[in-house]
Parts: structure tokens; sequence; C-alpha cells
């Protein structure tokens, strides 16, 4: 895989605000002091958390390694990796994330602001949470959870999704959220795949604005699951789905349980290694692999990256808008944020729920400092207005300068893209804390320091103190600065994720097996590094399209496209084409008043599906040129804010697309459809 020219002439460069710099959490200085005994490092990080029992020993690690036997197709067969982080050691998840910051008095700061999709709202302090949360974890007990036990919770994000999530690891059960939307089958594969004990869900959700039922679709879920003893349900919509079926003797409401429970409750400690949640990969074909995170180093990690990589002041208002099933939010909307103090914002609905612009009213209505987001929300954002929020009819709607600082987080962010982030949301000011991490590596692995660290958009710049990562080609020697390779992972922090829930041998297989000489966690991205050293991530290896021999990766097209002031958002795959295996097609979103059609075919399209292919072939080269583009009124994405790509293949190449459920808007696939076939 070769570097990306397009990525190698990003120029611009912004050092930290001298504002930030001064006051920063962490300096430069801190990478050198890791680099020195990253062990040591993690131990002082660790020490920020409140332990019941100190821990015996700071790491253990067993690499992978031959066991003298050979596989099926000649590669010796090896043994399982394994690591631990502060063995021995005590805590309560919990009690880190809400009773310590009560007894330090600290009360009365507000933990959570909620808003609800239609506009309902909530404020919720540390005390009122911990009497919730007390209650919870009485109400779960009283349902026979006990350590260990799994549940699984399927909810939409509500201050009682937060305040389940805590109460579960209160009592030392291990909680599995899931998204909402996701089908019967979705659901039911997790219930059995983890052996649940109990299963949270509401009766029904909001979803742009009309009440849906949900307690019929988990019924169809639970059906048969031996491992389930009750249901326990959220009244979320009420009135609006009055039909709940239900189960006697297994089926509790939420409401009732907790008032019947007490609102005290003492918490246990457990051990570092004591299984705090298992998140599945998302998708909802093939088999979610279940990644089990661990109370102790996990919960080091997500404390510290929070608090360092975002800053964290006492007085900012945090918010990362991810759906608080996926690992974004686990780590940076609950643990991290919550063990750190923070208040935070809490929102239930869609981007663009009663108007494109509820994301900034949010933002001035509680005072949001630090805006933690995903590339496709900028891009909807930078469609939405083109010219800044506060430019043109939308002038003085929005008071946008609390923000001092803005994050992106989900896959690569476009250069152009990056800019107008920063430009319009942050005043040319704030610095972007890019993030790159996976549910593997449980907390940002690639992140800048924003009192320290020269940014430059698009790039992740370069791993967090105590972790390392590097680019190496097929054989696993780290390439050269300016050119690309295989993004991995040579030292994890503690927030690793220990196995595969029951499937230790699939947790070797996709992650160790195959750069296990050089002892490196395989990402399954591509990545490039520039002269400096900044890393630019490219996106899934699987994504690059092979075209006549070439290997080209999405996200380098896609970052020339996004640059072309008609295009607000663009996804590329590779389609079939008999001669070149495959061909480019890139389904674009207009900034401006172009209808959707596809080139070639419709006559409206020609003359910007012409353009930017010279715009394409100018910033990277002829071989990049899309053949196809498409103009589509949006694109399909999941709450989590990444753009399902292979939907957009099956469109084209005229598939059955199988379960959508997991997209914020399930109507999108049709209407591209209907775009590209009429």
């Amino acid at each position: 895989m070769s570097a990306l020219e397009a990525l190698r002439l990003e120029t611009r460069a912004f050092g930290p605000p001298g504002a930030i710099a001064a006051d920063a959490n962490v300096g430069p200085e801190v990478w050198d002091e890791a680099a020195a005994d990253p062990d040591a490092f993690w131990e002082r990080a660790a020490h920020r958390l409140d332990w019941a029992t100190p821990w015996d020993t700071v790491r253990t690690w067993q690499p992978a390694e031959p066991t003298g036997a050979a596989n099926a197709d000649g590669t010796p067969e090896l043994t399982v990796p394994a690591v631990t982080w502060f063995a021995g050691g005590t805590l309560n998840a919990s009690v880190q994330c809400v009773d310590r910051h009560v007894d330090a008095g600290h009360g009365d700061r507000v933990a959570t602001h909620f808003e609800g999709e239609r506009g309902d709202r909530r404020t919720v302090t540390y005390a009122e949470l911990q009497r919730e949360v007390a209650r919870a974890a009485n109400a779960l007990t009283a349902l026979g959870v006990e350590p260990g036990d799994r549940v699984v919770v399927v909810l939409p994000p509500l201050v009682e999704t937060l305040v389940v999530t805590l109460a579960i690891a209160r009592i030392g059960a291990v909680h599995s959220l899931v998204f909402g939307g996701f089908s019967a089958d979705a659901v039911r594969f997790r219930l059995e795949d983890t052996g649940a004990k109990v299963l949270v869900t509401s009766d029904g959700q909001l979803r742009r604005g009309e009440a849906v039922a949900v307690k019929g679709r988990m019924d169809l879920a639970a059906e048969g699951v031996a491992s389930l003893e009750h249901v326990l349900v959220v009244r979320r919509t009420g009135d609006e789905t009055p039909d709940v079926p239900w189960t006697e003797g297994r089926d509790v409401w939420w409401h009732e349980a907790l008032a019947a429970a007490s609102d005290e409750h003492e918490a246990q400690a457990f051990d570092a290694e004591h299984p705090l949640f298992i998140i599945y990969t998302s998708g909802t074909t093939g088999r979610p692999k279940g990644l089990v995170h661990t109370t102790g180093g996990y919960l080091v990690q997500a404390s510290w990256t929070h608090w360092a990589a975002f800053d964290h002041k006492p007085d900012d208002v945090h918010w990362c808008t991810a759906d608080l099933a996926w690992v974004t939010a686990h780590t940076y909307a609950i643990y991290g944020p919550l063990s750190n103090g923070a208040t935070q914002v809490l929102y239930e609905g869609t981007p663009d729920a009663g108007h494109r612009g509820r994301h900034l009213e949010i933002v001035e209505r509680y005072g949001v400092t630090t805006y933690y987001t995903a590339p496709t929300l900028v891009r909807s954002l930078m469609t939405w207005f083109p010219d800044g929020p506060a430019s043109g009819p939308h002038a003085g709607a929005w008071d946008l300068s609390s923000i001092r600082l803005l994050g992106s987080v989900g896959e690569a962010i476009n250069p152009e893209a990056w800019m107008w982030f920063r430009e319009h949301l942050g005043a040319g000011r704030a610095p972007i804390v890019d993030t790159w991490w996976q549910s593997e590596t449980g907390a940002a692995i690639l992140a800048p320091l924003p009192g320290a660290s020269t940014l430059k958009p698009g790039s992740a710049t370069r791993a967090l103190p105590g972790v390392a990562a590097r680019i190496v080609d097929e054989h696993g020697e780290t390439v050269p600065f300016g050119e690309g390779g295989y993004l991995v992972v040579d030292r994890p922090g503690p927030g690793l994720a220990r196995t595969v829930w029951g499937d230790p041998e699939r947790y070797r297989d996709a992650y160790w097996s195959r750069f296990w000489q050089q002892g490196a966690f395989f990402s399954g991205d591509g990545a490039a590094w520039d002269a400096d050293g900044d890393i630019w991530v490219l996106g899934r290896v699987d994504d690059v399209i092979n075209v006549s021999g070439h290997r080209l990766s999405t996200i380098e097209i896609e970052s020339a496209l996004v640059a072309h002031r008609e295009v607000g958002e663009a996804a590329v795959v590779g389609v079939s084409d008999a001669l070149t295996g495959h061909a480019i097609c890139a389904f674009v979103t207009p900034s401006r008043g172009h209808a959707p059609g596809v080139g070639g075919r419709d006559a409206h399209v020609d003359a910007l599906a012409d353009a930017l292919r010279a715009h394409v072939a100018e910033a990277i080269g002829p071989v990049a040129k899309p053949r196809h583009v498409v103009v589509v009124p949006d694109l399909p994405r999941t709450r989590s804010g990444k753009i399902m790509r292979r939907l957009l293949v099956d469109v084209f190449d005229g598939r059955a697309l199988g379960d959508t459920t997991s997209l914020t808007d399930e109507t999108v696939p049709e209407r591209i459809r209907v775009v590209v076939h009429g």
C-alpha cells in the first residue's frame, strides 16, 4: 500500500493555542516520561483513581508464541496471548464515577443534562445520580443478578441507560449495551452469546419524532433464551405505544422496581481484572465478536485519556454525541468523564430532529465547551451550512462561543471537513482532538494533546503517551516516514480488550496472528505517516479498491471529493467491473442545489460528475477518477456516525440489502436505490 499523495500535500498546520498551552493538564514532556517507563507511567495514572486494595503487579504479558504444531495452511499454531494490569488491586467502577465525587463534596455538581428528542429535559446532579444508581443496583439484586452475571441493555440514550449501566457495574455484573435499533435477531444473538440473565429495554422509542413500539421486538429476541430470567422495562413512550406485551413473572417495570428499592447501597470492590462489560463489534452481518473489557485497566486508561486528550477542567461541559451503546460513549460519555467528575450533555435524538441546527442549539443551551462527534456529522453540518451556521439566514441563530475544544471520532476526517469544523464551530481557534481507536483498544491510541501538539487537518497526529503505534509492511517491518502500510499497535494500554467472549482463539486469530513475531496488535486499518511522523489513517485495509492493479484507499478519494466546493459529503466504494476488477463509484451529497441522479445517465449530473473526476485526477492522479458518480440525497450511516459502505455496494450492484436496523434513517438505502435504478 503506497502513501497518499493527496495527504502528503497537506501543508496546513496549527500549533496549540497559547491560552490552552499555558494551562494544559499535560505538556509535551509527558511523552518522554511515558516512553522511559510505560508501566510506571500507567501506574502513576492509576493513582488518579481510588483503590480499595492496592495492586500487586502492574502488568503481566504472555505474547502469542508457537506451540510447536502447525495449522492446516502450514503456519505455526500459536498460543493465545494474555495480559493483566494492576492484578490484585480492587475497586468499584460505579464508586469511581459517582460516590467519590459526592464524598468529596461535589454532590451538587451536575452530572448530566439530558435532552429528549422532543425537547423534554432533565438535569441530574452527582448526588441524585448516586441515589438512582443505588436504587437500580438494589433492584437488580432483587431480580437475582449477582457478580459475574451478564445483563444486556437495549435502550436509547436516556438517564435510565446511564443509571442502569453504572448499577450493573456496581454489583459486579457484566453489561452489554446494544443499539436500540438493532433487529430481534441481532439482540437474540447477544442474549444467547452472553448467556444474559436480565434484559433491560423500553416500551418504545422515539425515532425521528415518531413513537415506535420496542417491547414486542424484544420479546421476539428473548423467546426461548434459556438463561434469561427477567426483562426490566423502562417506560419511555407510554400511551403512544399502549399495547405492551407482557409476560407475568418475567417482565418488570423499571419505575416500579426502583420505587420499591432503597436509595442506599454498599458497593463491593472487585479485582482489577474482573470483567466490566462486553461490547460487540459493529455490524449485523456475520458473527460479531464480543470483546471483554475488565475493570481496573480500562478505567485507568479511560479516565486518563479523557482528562489529558480533552484537557478536562472542572467547569467544562463535555458532550460526546455517540449513542451510549457504542464504545465511543462507553469511554468518553460514561466511564472517562464521570470518573473525572465531569458535567455532560446526553441527547436522545438525531442531529436534525426538529431542525438541522439541533446540535448547535444544544451547544448554546448548555454552554458545551468540549464537543466530540463523528466526521459524518461534521460533513452533514458542512452540507447543511456550507458557509457556516453564522452566515446567511442562520446568522446569530446560535451562540457557539462556549466551545473551547472540538473532537472527532469514528473514521478519518477529511481535511476540508476538518477546516470547516475548526473555522465554523471552533471560531478558528479551538483545537480539534482527532482520535483514532477501536472497540478493541478501549480508549484513544492516536490523538493530539491540545496543549502540546501541532495539528494537521486530517491527521490523528501520533500515539498518546504510554502507548505506541507504527506502520509496517506485509512482513511487519516498519516503513519509512513518508510511506504507508498497515497500522499496528505494538504497545497497547491497560484498556485493551482481554479476549473475545467464549472464543479466545478468535481473539488470537483476529488481532495477534498476523504480526505475532513483532508482538503487535493488528488494527485492520491502513495508514501513512508524513515526514514528521504524523499518522494519517486511511480506513480498513479491506476498503482498499484494486483498480487495474492499483491499490487505492477510499478515504484518499473521499478527501479529494469533499475538498470540492460543490460536495458536502462523499462515500467511495469499489463496485464490480469485468475489465478492471473494481470500478470506483462515488456517492456524493451536494453542498449546493444539485438534484439526485447518475452521471452519464442523467444530463443534469454530467457537468458535476465531469468536474469531480477532473478534480480527483488533479489531486491524486487519473487512475483515481471515479467511473461512476451518483448524487444522492443522503448516505446510510449508523448512530455511531459510520457510513455503511457495504450497503452502497449492494444497492449499486442490485443485491438484497439485509438488515438495515442499525441505520439512523432506514429509508436512505431505498432512496438511493431509486436514484441508481429508477
